[in-house]
């Protein structure tokens, strides 16, 4: 995945929310969906633009698939934006 699509789903406000619920805790999609007004269909789309640029991981337990935060491409991201401001310190 490129940071061009990474940065492209980060660039959609329902999809930035949903990380923002997932940075609490794992959840499934009909919880995720419960938070919106939006069909379950819509909000499956997010997520599946979300997985595919790495920024959340899912796991199937049972019938369920939990969804959660991939901090790992965040940090990258933040890494980048540190550097590109000319930041010396990264930690």
């Amino acid at each position: 995945m490129s940071m061009q699509d990474t940065l492209q789903a980060l660039a959609d406000p329902t999809r930035r929310e949903i990380l923002n619920l997932l940075k609490q805790s794992r959840m499934s999609a009909g919880e995720i969906s419960n938070h919106f007004s939006i069909s379950g269909a819509a909000v499956s789309r997010h997520l599946s633009v979300l997985k595919e640029a790495d920024l959340i991981r899912d796991e199937r337990e049972g019938k369920y698939i939990y969804y959660e935060l991939n901090a790992t491409v965040l940090e990258e991201i933040i890494l980048w934006i540190s550097e590109l401001k000319g930041e010396k310190d990264h930690d």
